[in-house]
């Protein structure tokens, strides 16, 4: 009897620990946000304070969860990317932007028509406030502009309602704001290739929106290979201007 009685907690905080890492896994708690009170935990989870503190515990030795003293728990970052060899090449490499804007087009293409196919109205709403967010912003500064047309597509790849898919994306989280950053920081000041950014996000936006699955898997790869397209000519007539310039100053 009492064998039964030491089982059954056990029992309890292990399923404590698998809802949170399924609200973990599909987007609801996000890496790095703060895990709500005890009190409205057990609310919502149903069940007693003593069986959730226990169902935490596994998920803080597991590395799922971290504790700050006098702040709370939190969600690990468990989908970041260790910064190894690898990744220093990575950021070091001007080239591989046009690598990972590939990977891009490939990811986004996918998780835009499953977002059509899939998404909920809730899906839907952040959808729109994130592209309303992008479009209505008034900073003048990159930074805010870039994680701004991130966080828009983000929220797309999030209502393709594929974990994985999120995940992947989200473990290249860096590396995907980096190339948003290289996108903003070079072709928003330059009227065409903005109003162009504009129609394409607005094109990604209505199919969507709209349910339509094919043209949302078409306009998020063709978005992300403009993009890819134009950065390279900007480069391709960066190092025009050098090489004239040397020349007019007699290096040549």
């Amino acid at each position: 009897m009492h064998a039964e009685t030491e089982a059954k907690p056990r029992q309890v905080a292990d399923e404590v620990a698998e809802r949170i890492e399924r609200l973990i896994l599909d987007g609801v708690l996000k890496a790095g946000q703060a895990l709500p009170s005890e009190r409205r935990l057990t609310e919502k989870l149903g069940v007693s304070r003593t069986a959730l503190r226990e169902g935490l515990k596994l998920l803080r030795a597991r590395e799922i969860i971290h504790t700050s003293q006098g702040k709370g728990s939190f969600v690990a970052r468990i989908s970041k990317v260790d910064a190894g060899p690898l990744m220093h090449l990575f950021n070091s490499q001007p080239r591989t932007l046009y690598d990972l804007l590939e990977v891009r087009s490939l990811l986004e293409a996918d998780s835009a028509r499953l977002a059509a196919l899939r998404g909920t109205e809730a899906d839907f709403i952040m959808i729109r406030r994130r592209y309303d967010d992008m479009v209505n912003t008034q900073a003048a500064d990159t930074a805010t502009h870039a994680h701004l047309d991130h966080a828009f597509h983000l929220a797309i790849c999030e209502a393709s309602h594929n974990p994985v898919l999120v995940h992947t994306l989200q473990s290249l989280n860096d590396l995907m704001l980096g190339s948003v950053f290289a996108c903003v920081n070079n072709l928003y000041h330059r009227e065409p290739e903005k109003r162009q950014i504009d129609k394409q996000h607005a094109r990604l936006f209505n199919a969507v929106i709209g349910r339509q699955p094919e043209q949302a898997r078409r306009a998020a790869a063709e978005h992300v290979d403009s993009v890819r397209q134009n950065l390279a000519e900007i480069e391709q007539e960066e190092q025009r201007l050098v090489r004239a310039t040397l020349r007019l100053e007699g290096w040549t």
